[in-house]
């Protein structure tokens, strides 16, 4: 896994630790797990079908006076 060894990943964590505080690590997990799920998601799914754009040589239709 990236050649990293147990020494450098104690030094990542204790990194994490003191930047973001104990409190903050589990929402810094939890935010980046739904984050690769929407990822997982949105590649996974089809793209919708783009809409009808208007044609630019038309003029709109708007209310006709009489």
């Amino acid at each position: 896994m990236f050649g990293l060894g147990a020494q450098e990943l104690m030094l990542i964590l204790l990194i994490a630790l003191v930047l973001f505080g104990g409190s903050k690590i589990p929402d810094l997990g939890r935010s980046l797990g739904q984050a690769i799920r929407e990822f997982k998601r949105g590649v996974e799914s089809p793209d919708p079908a783009p809409e009808a754009k208007p044609d630019p040589g038309q003029k709109p239709e708007g209310p006709k006076s009489a």
